[in-house]
């Protein structure tokens, strides 16, 4: 199955919702500048010689008004020094140096947390920006679903069902066999949401502790005209925003078999003492997508009750360990994509808690022509109404065999092989289509 990488949506001509206003002065930063000293400190103690400017860099922070200060601070405590200057280009070019009682200092500050990196955002500020950017999502419309699936071949119900689904933002619950695309309908779902913008913080702050937000691996750039990350000038001169935040493209998160309770709740590392965000939080403005559910470690029944108050209410409760509460929004819409029967893993209760329940189910003998026909196409197969005809009948009808979506790639996929080692043209033909689903099919 295969689905459009850029369908065209419409764009929201009113703007960033959400913009993070510039910081001008510390107490902007709605941070304790003890704290921020530290992080600074344990940089320096980190990469050795920096300048001031690849201090405010490495903190996220402006140099004027913010991160002077915070070096002007340590210099006086004798926590740094400064090691040597450039004539005219001002204090952010001064190279500074961790002292011996810097060092000490840092060491102490290590054993609290080692967090090194971008200066947090506190937690309240987060929780806002991020009810403020989900009022911006853009509605989609029957227009933009034909163009989104254009290349899935779904019967008319099912079509009809996504489009109000993914415009809920909410849930979705697709069910069916296995192999007749929904987790590429869940994926086309994605390829949209990509093409929207968000802020996010890199981090989280909340009582002395940071929840590390940001990830590369999960959290995609966006094109940002003020973006700081990538270079100084706007750290040297005052950013027309807050550089601790990222431009991202919404997120379209994945998770399958590895997803456990405790991956749904803070992640503290005893060893970095910081948080990691979870999964349900770092795809906050965007998808999080629960492929093969019920295939998990932990039995459904209790990923399912996880999700409760989440879903019916919007907000979110994580825990330190500490034990201190935290409450953030849920503004994401969960996919659980699933190939068991539902009475095998939900009960009525939950169901209702689930907006839309969508069954993908297997395709007509019409359908599955047409997507061997598109998949024939696009993979260079010289296409064949006879040796299909053939195909169905000897391997499907024959063998009492369940048509699936994720047939025709596969079996045109074997043919190449085949026509490849034999160096021949691949093409639909009955010795073809015999050796390739001999080599396919296993009989259960």
């Amino acid at each position: 199955m295969t689905f459009p990488s850029r369908p065209s949506v419409p764009s929201s001509a009113s703007g960033p919702a959400f913009l993070p206003p510039p910081l001008t002065k510390l107490d902007d930063t709605g941070l304790s500048p003890l704290w921020l000293q530290d992080l600074a400190l344990k940089i320096l103690y980190f990469q050795g010689y920096l300048s001031g400017f690849k201090v405010a860099e490495e903190i996220a922070l402006p140099f004027a008004g913010v991160t002077d200060l915070i070096l002007e601070a340590l210099k006086r405590e004798k926590l740094v020094e400064v090691k040597s200057s450039s004539m005219g280009l001002g204090e952010g070019s001064y190279q500074y140096a961790i002292t011996g009682l810097g060092v000490e200092h840092a060491r102490e500050a290590l054993e609290r947390s080692q967090y090194a990196g971008p200066a947090p955002v506190p937690i309240e500020v987060y929780n806002q920006a991020i009810r403020r950017q989900s009022r911006q999502r853009t509605p989609v419309t029957v227009s933009v679903m034909r163009r989104l699936l254009s290349q899935l071949v779904l019967s008319s119900t099912t079509f009809e069902r996504l489009g109000p689904a993914l415009n809920s933002g909410t849930s979705i619950f697709l069910y069916g066999p296995p192999g007749n695309g929904k987790t590429s309908v869940a994926r086309a779902f994605g390829s949209l949401i990509l093409q929207q913008n968000m802020f996010i913080p890199f981090a989280l702050y909340v009582d002395g502790q940071v929840i590390k937000l940001y990830d590369s691996v999960n959290h995609q750039r966006a094109p940002d005209e003020d973006a700081t990350a990538s270079g100084t000038g706007s750290l040297r001169s005052g950013s027309r925003r807050d550089p601790r935040w990222v431009y991202i493209k919404r997120p379209f998160i994945v998770v399958g078999g590895e997803l456990t309770l405790a991956g749904l709740d803070l992640v503290f590392n005893d060893v970095h003492k910081y948080y990691e965000a979870p999964f349900q939080v770092k795809a906050n403005g965007g998808i999080l997508l629960i492929d093969d559910f019920g295939r998990q470690q932990v039995r459904p029944r209790d990923l399912l009750n996880r999700w409760i108050v989440p879903l019916e209410n919007r907000v979110d409760f994580l825990t330190l360990h500490t034990g201190r509460k935290l409450e953030v929004p849920f503004d994401t819409l969960v996919v659980f994509s699933t190939n068991l029967p539902p009475k095998d893993l939900v009960d009525e209760a939950f169901l209702r808690r689930l907006r839309h329940k969508i069954e993908i189910g297997d395709p007509t003998f019409e359908e599955y022509r047409e997507i061997f026909r598109r998949v024939a196409q696009s993979k260079n197969v010289k296409y064949n109404d006879q040796a299909l005809a053939y195909l169905l009948q000897e391997w499907y009808i024959k063998r009492n065999r369940k048509l699936r979506a994720s047939h025709p790639r596969d079996l045109c996929d074997q043919i190449i092989d085949i026509a490849r080692y034999n160096n021949i043209e691949p093409e639909m033909n009955r010795e073809l289509i015999d050796r390739a689903a001999k080599s396919y099919f296993v009989e259960l």
